[in-house]
């Protein structure tokens, strides 16, 4: 069985160098098998991926996600055939349209063939630009992604980084969206956030969990009471939405009756320490309900703020960094608006 992962993106935009830091940090020990379309005769980057031990099928024919869904199908199943690969890694040509390379893997219908993630790989810094001029393209390569991973945001000035997400959100609203600068990130960490193995709504339902006394197991595979995770240091490999979402949990343990409510966002926006600790006080006070946990990761000058809290105690401390800032809530009745204020999201 096989995995079909497709790296989508406009052309420059850097699915080639995405696909390589995959294959060198998160794809290790499995047999992958690369197929590239580019538009045009020649393919410039085969060479360059076959020194990592990837084998290339180059079609010459045309675009795959345009006419070539019956031979595409085709070249699957010689590729499954010849090589028993673990994983098919899909780069198509940077004009196509990444719907009509899904319709082609689904259309494939080889129960040993099995649809992955759907990623889009965008330029940050042209963006507008590419959507203003080449929409038909571009606008589908954003609107049928899963996850869509922001490229060249190193430096990038933080409104100019938030109009870019918004502007992704307008037509995409459920795709995880990576910010933070491939450099600062793992292979590992960009293969769950295209895998979405950590959501903003899994994140939230296990706090909520934990609020209701359970137990959490942390990223390191040991589990933790709750009441010392703040003493213990996590390093989250994270995917994320940049929007928020609101989440309510109904628990029936000790008290039938419990309800909490979740609230959880994602930002790029960079926090100060002292604009966290001014956040957590706050909850203390109730101004925005009875929060009963918090927790979250946020971009900051110089690295990246972790932070915990339950009532009367607060840890704040600098960790690794994470795809997108993200802050969770737990509580009761607690006030959204408020809390948007509080941590400065929208």
């Amino acid at each position: 069985m096989a995995k079909i992962d497709i790296f989508s993106g406009f052309l420059g935009a850097g699915k080639t160098t995405l696909i390589k830091k995959l294959i060198d940090e998160a794809y290790r020990g499995e047999k992958l098998v690369l197929i590239e379309n580019e538009f045009g005769e020649i393919s410039v980057d085969g060479g360059f991926l076959a020194e990592a031990g990837v084998e290339i099928t180059e079609m010459s024919s045309g675009c795959i996600c345009c006419s070539l869904v019956g031979d595409f199908a085709k070249a699957l199943e010689q590729v499954k055939e010849q090589f028993r690969p673990d994983r098919i890694l899909i780069e198509p040509s940077g004009v196509g349209k990444l719907s009509d390379v899904i319709r082609a893997v689904q259309d494939v219908g080889d129960p040993e063939l099995v649809p992955g993630s759907f990623t889009t790989v965008v330029d940050a810094t042209r963006a507008r630009m590419y959507m203003k001029n080449f929409g038909e393209f571009w606008c589908n390569q954003v609107e049928n992604a899963g996850t869509i991973v922001l490229s060249r945001t190193q430096g990038m000035k933080e409104a100019k980084l938030r109009e870019c997400v918004d502007m992704l959100r307008a037509h995409n609203a459920t795709a995880v969206i990576v910010t933070t600068p491939w450099d600062e990130l793992s292979g590992a960490q960009l293969r769950e956030a295209m895998e979405n193995a950590d959501t903003l709504s899994a994140e939230l339902e296990r706090l909520a969990h934990e609020a209701a006394g359970g137990h959490e197991e942390c990223c390191c595979g040991h589990e933790h009471e709750h009441e010392h995770h703040h003493e213990h240091e996590h390093d989250h490999e994270c995917c994320v939405h940049d929007h928020e979402h609101e989440h309510h949990h109904h628990h029936h343990g000790h008290d039938a009756d419990e309800i909490f409510t979740s609230w959880g966002a994602e930002t790029a926006r960079e926090y100060t320490e002292e604009e966290i600790a001014s956040a957590l006080a706050a909850l203390d006070s109730l101004s925005c309900g009875q929060a009963v946990r918090a927790k979250g990761y946020v971009p900051a000058q110089g690295g990246w703020i972790y932070f915990d809290y339950v009532p009367g105690e607060r840890n704040i401390r600098r960790g690794g960094a994470a795809v997108t800032g993200r802050v969770c809530v737990i509580g009761a009745h607690l006030d959204e608006d408020g809390l948007k204020e509080l941590f400065h999201i929208g």
